[in-house]
């Protein structure tokens, strides 16, 4: 892992348009051990420009907690099975608790490099 603290866990968001479609895209990166959790937001207002229109839309936020190295995985997954045509996939490395990390480690598969 490049420049990995041992308690590094990274977080990342992205929303859906149903609640259906984020537990059909979590249960894709969970049964794929591809994060340890994924939290379920609804009732996101989200307001946006999207070619050339103004778009006001109630979405479902998910919060994938997972490891930095599974990053590349997480975004091919997106890109497979995502419903939206550009799907939002933003991150943020956090420092976890090492007793969070070590549960967290042990519930994500890395994928081979």
């Amino acid at each position: 892992m490049e420049d990995c603290k041992p308690f590094d866990i990274l977080s990342v968001s992205t929303t859906v348009g149903s609640q259906a479609a984020a537990e059909v895209l979590a249960g894709e990166i969970l049964g794929r051990r591809l994060a340890a959790c994924v939290q379920i937001e609804q009732g996101i207002a989200s307001l946006y420009r999207w070619q050339g229109k103004l778009c006001h839309e109630t979405e479902v936020r998910l919060v994938i907690k997972t490891l930095p190295a599974c990053e590349q995985a997480l975004q091919e997954l997106f890109a497979q099975h995502h419903p939206y045509e550009l799907p939002q996939f933003l991150s943020v490395r956090m420092s976890a608790s090492p007793a969070y990390a070590a549960w967290a480690g042990g519930e994500i598969a890395v994928p081979a490099a």
